[in-house]
């Protein structure tokens, strides 16, 4: 039904979010809204989501997690610079509200979410959860 790490389409997101009151808030669904990038990385002990935010104060993100999508909103003020009597010979920064969700697979721990900024990139890391690996021996009755 889902791709797992994919960007949820709103429709799909609708159909999570319908039998959940905590959520139902119609301001998580939004087209007005606009997307960041983002790169998902796994190893063989987590996931990192890495996201470019420069120009964007760290106050000015979220990141929360709820049935295994994790979203991360914020909001990316346009510079001084555009309110000067100007002409915009070419415009390919977004700049306004954003929101990403990510739906993620059940095998991750979520308690362990870590959210780090470097230089501009958010990286939010997830451990996955470790299961043990043995043998199961057949007793005769």
């Amino acid at each position: 039904m889902f791709k797992f790490f994919g960007v949820s389409k709103q429709e799909e997101f609708e159909d999570i979010l319908e039998d959940d009151e905590q959520t139902s808030d119609s301001s998580l669904i939004d087209d007005e809204v606009g997307q960041i990038a983002v790169d998902i990385l796994e190893t063989k002990f987590e996931i990192i989501i890495l996201a470019p935010v420069a120009g964007i104060d760290l106050d000015d993100i979220d990141i929360s997690y709820h049935n295994n999508i994790l979203t991360i909103k914020g909001d990316r003020e346009r510079p001084e610079i555009y309110n000067k009597d100007l002409i915009v010979r070419n415009s390919e920064c977004f700049w306004g509200e954003f929101r990403r969700n990510i739906i993620l697979p059940e095998n991750l721990d979520f308690d362990s979410i870590k959210a780090t900024l470097d230089n501009n990139l958010l990286i939010v890391t997830i451990d996955k959860l470790k299961f043990s690996n043995h043998s199961i021996k057949i007793e005769k009755i």
